[in-house]
Order: structure tokens, then sequence, then C-alpha cells
């Protein structure tokens, strides 16, 4: 016999003469058997205000944005410890996005269930509705987070509202038969909680009959009490069949794949054969292969195999997979989908073609001030991706920076890339320390301090000061410091004295980059790079005299030829 499944049905209804221009957007999710297993199902809904001219996008952005983000979390991770980071991530681009509209927002309301086993996880945002209906028991699950304002209700708490989201989750065991309705703050004043179980136990068969009997209804209600009745949505969901309850199994929590083992130039893997070994560490191993039906070369990195047991960062090495597939940037490294499933631990990424940071300085010791500066400028832009997704990367250094013949810069190392603001700083900074500090690291990570973006502003600083002198910008290593009374010790040394070419401008643009202090560096990247422009620079040095000596030249020569004109005219007459 076989093994029940968890088993939905579900049914949806707007009332709108045009689905595109409706406020609201709603969607449910089943995907195929593997990731039903891991992940479960996913039904949302998601609204905007009245008045924001960009409620449309805001609505359908939150949901596309959420499924796609959702699906291609770890298939390990916990749903809390997916959604969790998912929204966080999603309200960190559409506050981003909010911040530069002038016309409307990119604000709205979300909640979601996701159906895994015989449970579903409720996560809520803003002030859309969900309820279930269990028998005769109509019930609100989730709260309503709403503000008034000059006489309109507007959601709080909503994605994309501040840089920060509260999140209310819900854990809630379900039963067979079990319907949950998803709609949205406008419908509020129009049905009663005995009109949507009358509507809907009407013919709870045909859940998308259910939905537009209570658009109507809603409709007609709203028309007898004289508002607008165009942005009402209904969606049900019906739990049709629940699996067999069965205790989780301990692989869950890294996956079912085992860490390859000990690989040496020859030996193959999935169908790969190890071209080189480009790294041994205590945590990972990276090799170069080959796929060998079709000869394409990429790049593997695994966990190390005396990690087996390491749970912390089996977690964390496949976060670093997750990280580099949801950035999608040219100066980032990419993922490259295996052509067969895997029977290993490991990801692949695009083989680059080129040399470090550290090998391309030693090869090009000529390079001008605007190669160099180039290549900070591309860096920079690498970290901006990273930092739009709300990651931090933790260990810029000149070896994790990749140059490719056609001079352009990829960052292609993760070990310790972190996901900002939601599993705590403290777990981050042991993180880096456990991959590692380096002398480019942020005096913070040695003084067990508060780490985030500003973080790796001084990294990013700290190694273009090397690239542009050849040196360190402090006589002490940061990774050396003890205690914040060694802070007081650190002096910078100006870029300037090390290397005449750099203007004075842009000395002070990296003193104040790698100011010990975290809080007086720049307060957005984008600051710090406006510094960086070759062409600012370029202008800079040709205003200084020598530019313009040969025109102030011609020009009095062109005087002094009139005047002699002007004199022998005289003397002629």
């Amino acid at each position: 016999m076989a093994t029940p499944r968890l088993s939905l049905s579900y049914g949806q209804a707007f009332v709108a003469p045009d689905r595109r221009h409706h406020r609201s957007s709603m969607s449910v999710s089943m995907p195929d058997e593997r990731q039903m297993q891991s992940k479960g199902a996913a039904a949302l809904v998601s609204d905007s205000a009245s008045r924001n001219a960009l409620a449309k996008q805001a609505s359908d952005l939150s949901v596309r944005g959420f499924l796609a983000d959702y699906y291609s979390t770890p298939e390990h991770w916990e749903i809390k410890i997916s959604v969790h980071r998912v929204l966080h991530s999603l309200n960190a681009w559409c506050h981003g996005q909010t911040r530069q509209v002038q016309d409307g927002s990119y604000v709205s309301s979300l909640s979601t269930l996701i159906f895994l086993g015989r449970d579903a996880h409720l996560f809520h945002v803003g002030d859309t509705l969900v309820f279930r209906l269990r028998g005769a028991e109509f019930e609100q699950l989730t709260r309503d987070h709403v503000t008034d304002l000059g006489g309109y209700r507007y959601p709080a708490r909503a994605l994309g509202m501040d840089a920060r989201v509260d999140v209310d989750y819900a854990a809630i065991p379900l039963k067979q038969g079990d319907i949950f309705l998803f709609t949205t703050q406008s419908v509020r004043g129009t049905l009663m909680p005995s009109d949507y179980v009358g509507l809907i136990r009407q013919d709870a068969s045909d859940l998308d009959a259910a939905c537009e009997r209570l658009a109507q209804a809603a409709k007609e209600r709203a028309g007898e009490r004289g508002y607008g009745s165009d942005s009402f949505c209904f969606q049900l969901v019906r739990v049709d069949e629940l699996p067999d309850a069965t205790p989780d199994r301990p692989s869950r929590v890294y996956g079912d794949l085992p860490i390859p083992p000990e690989l040496n130039k020859g030996d193959r893997l999935d169908g790969f054969e190890v071209d080189d070994v480009l790294s041994r560490t205590a945590h990972s191993r990276v090799y170069r292969v080959h796929d060998i039906k079709s000869g394409r070369t990429s790049v593997l990195k695994a966990p190390s195999p005396e990690l087996s047991n390491r749970n912390v960062y089996l977690e964390h090495f496949l976060l670093q997979q997750w990280v580099v597939e949801r950035v999608h940037s040219p100066f980032v490294v990419r993922v490259v989908e295996p052509s067969r499933p895997r029977r290993y631990l490991y990801y692949l990424m695009r083989h680059v073609e080129g040399v470090t940071l550290t090998e391309w300085v030693r090869l090009h010791p000529m390079a001008s001030l605007a190669q160099r500066l180039d290549l900070a400028s591309q860096l920079g832009k690498a970290l901006q991706a990273l930092h739009r997704r709300d990651l931090i990367h933790q260990q810029v250094h000149p070896d994790n920076v990749l140059i490719d013949p056609h001079g352009q810069v990829i960052l292609a190392d993760f070990s310790a890339c972190h996901l900002r603001d939601v599993d705590g700083h403290r777990r981050s900074r042991r993180l880096v320390q456990q991959v590692g500090l380096n002398e480019h690291s942020a005096p913070e990570y040695a003084l067990d301090d508060e780490v985030g973006r500003r973080s790796d502003q001084y990294a990013l600083a700290s190694t273009i000061y090397w690239l542009l002198t050849g040196d360190l910008p402090y006589a002490v290593p940061t990774n050396r410091l003890r205690s914040h009374t060694d802070l007081e010790q650190l002096s910078y040394r100006s870029a300037r004295s090390l290397n005449p070419e750099v203007s004075d401008e842009l000395d002070e643009a990296l003193r104040r980059a790698l100011d010990p202090q975290r809080s007086l560096r720049f307060r957005r990247l984008s600051e710090f790079l406006y510094h960086l422009k070759p062409v600012r620079h370029g202008r800079e040095e040709s205003s200084i005299p020598g530019e313009r000596k040969e025109p102030t030249k011609l020009w009095q020569c062109i005087a002094a030829l009139l005047m002699l004109l002007l004199v022998l005219s005289w003397w002629l007459r």
C-alpha cells in the first residue's frame, strides 16, 4: 500500500475587471516531490496600500521574490531559518528601492503558510489576513499590524517599510479537512464569520466556486455600505491528505549526501575528473575539474573530509552555495549546475582563467594609477552586489580576488560570507575567527566587537591601500590587536607619502574608510567608491599646470604678434 503524502487543493478569486491593475497578489506553490519533502508547499497573499502608485508592482514582487528565494535555500535548512533569511533579504531590497523612488513605494504586507509534513508554518508581516476553518470553527491566525494616519489605515511592520522587519511566526498542527482562507484588509466590514463558514461550506468540493461566492458576497455587501468593491481577493487552501507521522531523520540536517573523500589529480567523482588541486585547508577542498563527457572545466568545492562531524561548518558550507546562486554580478563568480545528479556534498563554480590580485601586482609592477583604481572600483562593485542581498563577505583580501586576462575582477571566495542581521553578529565573528583573520581584517573582528557592512568597507580600503602603495595603512596589523587600548596606537600612514601619484582627496577617502572606529567610516560603500573613479584623479592631475601651459604660450605669442603689427602700422604712416 502506498505511503500517504501531503495533498492540498486550492482555489482563488479576484474582484477586479482587470487583474493586471489589482493591488493584491496571491499564489500557491506545490513543487516536485523532492522539494515537497524538504521545503513543502507554500501559499501566500500580499497587499499594498490603496494610495500607493506602485501597489501592484510591490505586491507582485514580494510574492514572486519570496517563492523564488525560498525554494532556492539549501534543503537542509529548517523552515524558520529559510523563511526568516528570505524575508529579511527581501525587506532590505524593498526598503532600498523605496528610498530611490519618488512616487509610490515597494511597501507591502505579506502572509505565507508553509505546509510540510503534518504542520503548517505561518509567517506574517503587515495587515493581510489568514483564517482557518476547522469544522464550524472559524479563527483568524494573523494579527492586524496597522496604523491610522489622516483618516486612512496603513499597514505597519510591512516589507520595505524599515531597514529591519519584525516577522510573526506560528507553528500550526494540521488536521485533514482544514481549510485556510487568505485575503486582505479591504474585506473588513463586509462579511461576518458566519458568512464565511456558510459560503465556504455551501459546496466545499469546488474551492474556486467557493472563492467566487465569497468575492460576490463581499462586493454586494460593500456596495450596500457605499464604499469601493474592486479590491477584494480570496484564496482557499484545503488539506486533503496528511502523511504518516514519522520522526525527523538526522540526515535532514545535512542533506543525504556524504562528504567526498580526499581527491588527487586524475581521480574521478560524479563524472568529473580532477585536473588540479587548487586548495587544501582545514575547512575545505578546492579542485579544478572537467566534465568527462562535455569537457567543460569548472571548480569543485567540497568540505574537508575531517569535518564530517562538524555540523556548524556543514551548514555554512551550503550557505556558500546559496550565496553564489542568488548574487548576480559580472564581478562575482557564478555557480555551474551539474549535468548529472550529485552523489556527494559539493558545489561547482565557473572556472576563471586568471591570477590572484597578489600575482597581478607582481606581474605588473609598472601599472598606472588609473589601472589600479579601475581594479579597485570593480572590487567595490562586487561587494555592493553582496550588500544589496544583505550579505557581508568578511574575507576581502588580495588572495581572494581573481583578475582574468581581460582585466576584469572576480570575487571568488565565500568561506566566511554571512547573512547580515539574521543569526547575530557574534556568530558571524566566530565564523571569521574560525576561517582565520588576515592583515586586512577590520579591527572589530580581533576585538570581538559588532561587525557589519562597514567592516567590509575597511577590508576593501585596506586592500586598495596595499594595491596603491604595496604596504599596510598601519604599522601594527589589525589581526594582532589584543584590546581596545591598542586602537589608540594605530596611526594612519598617508598613502600619498608612499605613492606621490595618490591625490590628497583619495588619500583622505582611504583614511576615513580605514578608521579604526567603525562608526567613523563612510556611511555607505558608494560614498567611498565615488572617490576611486580614475577619471576624477585624471582631471585633477591635468588641471595642475601641465595641460594649460601650451595654450597660454600660444595666446601670448598671438598677442605679441598683433602688438608688433600695430607698431609697424604706426611706423609706416
